[in-house]
């Protein structure tokens, strides 16, 4: 086995664009969801290249920091391979988070993922190595891919736990931190052997410095992008204090009953918001361009919880509603919506079709751009058949 060392400079510079990547591409999904489709996958794709490109980025900033005693190249192909798989896994974890409804199983499979794309861009981009081969065994690879997958699992749980300032950072930290670890428990069990010829190779050899090159200019857009979601990000209201603001605002006085005040009066001020919502035609409020507007309920499809606020769904677009879903559901029950879902309300007149699963069901929304279909839990399953007239 040859002996091998890493410049520490290095180390530290890919190290950098760990977190200069998790914080670019955490930073550009904050409040992607409540998006139209075509935004969204947009600003999905843009984040996969930046966090997929951030991967590949900090493990060929290491690999070359990686001093060995003889001189070797990559394969051009088997290079660019490891890139397009780091950015298409991330890919795919992201279109599943805001695509899906944010549950347990749909976080833990998008953190798996990640993991996994960031331990087979590794391996395939070690791989590409030609005069010199790497040496690791099954055990080796599954200690690394184990380390992935536990690392940004931690990093995804906490960075989607809620879409806030604070959580972002967090998830930045443990996004950066997660491909520098498993970058280097990789390499602690990897071992190198030189080799004779060009290793048959798929394609054309690369050295070290078309290699920083290449690298070099990654690292700038990477930077660069860094900095422009960095002061939007310092600028953009933090969404939990926008919510709470916006939910303080929204909730009705507390009516003060004074002794001398008739019945008939403080039954007027229990009808305070019922007067207002009359007096905006029974809208609902949501956030446009820095106003507050109020839709039609039945121009709404229906309505998502997400945290502590809600987001409805209207033709093709999703519109950020201060409201929680329990209020929502207050006020929209008189226009005739049904709970079908802890986390959903429907209105029965969007509804295209019902597909009932065993215990559970699924009702869709075809003229819905934005809402292809809401799932119907069991404890829902019969109230919903019955407004849409199949009980």
């Amino acid at each position: 086995m040859l002996e091998f060392s890493h410049n520490g400079w290095l180390v530290l510079a890919s190290l950098a664009v760990s977190f200069m990547a998790a914080f670019t591409g955490l930073s550009l999904t904050q409040g992607a969801s409540a998006l139209g489709v075509a935004p969204r996958k947009l600003v999905v794709a843009l984040s996969a290249v930046v966090l997929g490109g951030g991967i590949w980025s900090m493990h060929f900033v290491a690999m070359l920091g990686l001093e060995l005693p003889i001189l070797f190249y990559y394969d051009a192909v088997i290079t660019l391979i490891s890139a397009l798989v780091a950015i298409l896994m991330v890919g795919l974890a992201l279109l599943i988070l805001h695509f899906y409804p944010r549950t347990t199983l749909t976080i833990t499979t998008a953190g798996a993922i990640v993991g996994l794309g960031i331990a087979v861009m590794h391996y395939v981009g070690m791989l590409g190595m030609q005069l010199c081969r790497p040496v690791f065994s099954v055990f080796d690879i599954a200690v690394s891919t184990i380390a992935a997958v536990a690392l940004s699992n931690l990093a995804i749980w906490v960075a989607y736990g809620a879409r806030t300032h604070r959580n972002i950072i967090a998830g930045t930290a443990c996004f950066g931190l997660a491909v520098f670890i498993v970058h280097f428990v990789a390499m602690w069990h990897t071992g190198f052997i030189a080799i004779d010829g060009s290793g048959g190779g798929a394609g054309p050899l690369i050295s070290n410095q078309v290699l920083a090159l290449g690298v070099t200019v990654s690292v700038f857009l990477i930077c660069g992008a860094f900095l422009l979601t960095g002061v939007t990000f310092l600028s953009r209201p933090d969404q939990r204090q926008r919510r709470t603001a916006a939910a303080t605002e929204a909730e009705p006085a507390q009516p003060v009953a004074l002794p001398d005040m008739p019945a008939s009066d403080q039954n007027n001020i229990l009808d305070t918001e019922a007067m207002a919502a009359s007096a905006f035609g029974g809208g609902i409020p949501y956030e446009s361009e820095g106003h507050t507007r109020f839709a039609d309920p039945a121009r709404i499809a229906a309505v998502r919880a997400e945290g502590h606020y809600t987001v409805l769904y209207m033709d093709e677009t999703k519109l950020f509603c201060p409201w929680s879903i329990s209020r929502a559901e207050a006020r929209l029950v008189k226009a005739g919506f049904v709970r079908a879902h802890r986390s959903y309300l429907i209105n029965p007149g969007h509804v295209s079709s019902f597909t009932r699963t065993k215990d559970t069901g699924v009702c869709y929304f075809e003229a819905v751009g934005s809402l292809p279909k809401v799932p119907v839990s069991r404890s829902r399953l019969g109230n919903v058949r019955a407004v849409l007239g199949l009980a």
